[in-house]
């Protein structure tokens, strides 16, 4: 599986006015085939960061999930609301059992 981890720091006025779009987002990506998990959060201690949480199936479904016609959507709207900062890393990992 794939996983995702994002962080865009911004504002919290940014935040607030790209509600919509990152709640459609969320439906939108949450809906594809391979997705797992797709989610926004807004860090408790900072109100300016957005997390972003992802789990894919395999990287041919993350592939389409870039191409996707909300993907581009979504990118334009962040573009309307530039970020101070973003960083995505993703990891190939094996779901196991902790104990």
């Amino acid at each position: 599986m794939i996983i995702v981890n994002g962080k865009i720091e911004t504002s919290a006025e940014n935040i607030a006015h790209l509600k919509a779009a990152i709640a459609a987002m969320e439906t939108a990506s949450r809906a594809e085939d391979g997705c797992d998990d797709y989610t926004f959060s807004v860090e408790l201690n900072d109100p300016n960061v957005i997390r972003i949480t992802e789990k894919w199936r395999d990287a041919e479904a993350l592939k389409k999930h870039f191409a996707s016609p909300h993907m581009a959507v979504f990118q334009q709207a962040m573009r309307a609301r530039p970020a101070k900062a973003s960083a995505v890393t993703f990891y190939e990992a094996e779901e196991t059992q902790v104990r």
